[in-house]
């Protein structure tokens, strides 16, 4: 792994890539990344990305030795961003005062797997 600042069409900011799907002739790849910052900041960095993709495909290019570089197509990741959101939701229920109490989930019949054969 490797993090470096780079400035990608005049936009400067925390840009990690968070996951990588390559066709199975890796002759295209989508690459998911996941920005910090408001929906304004996610795409301006997005549209820097994509505005730099064939700097980046040179880039790639000197670093691995395949017999075609991908044409990448890069995509925002949700993911941490609900994550976080999940997390907030989480926090504002209310805990049980009560450290006897019975977990309401594992009380819950419908919540275990079914039984038979």
């Amino acid at each position: 792994l490797e993090a470096r600042v780079v400035e990608l069409g005049g936009q400067q900011g925390v840009i990690t890539v968070t996951q990588v799907q390559t066709a199975a002739d890796l002759r295209s790849a989508r690459v998911y990344v996941s920005v910090m910052g408001d929906d304004a900041v996610r795409q301006q960095a997005l549209d820097g990305i994509r505005s730099s993709a064939s700097y980046l495909r040179r880039e790639l290019r000197a670093r691995i030795a395949l017999r075609y570089v991908p044409f990448l197509t890069f995509l925002l990741d949700d993911a941490i961003l609900e994550a976080d959101r999940l997390m907030r939701i989480i926090d504002t229920l209310p805990a049980s005062s009560d450290p006897d109490a019975p977990d309401p989930v594992a009380a819950d019949p419908a919540a275990s797997p079914a039984e038979g054969g």
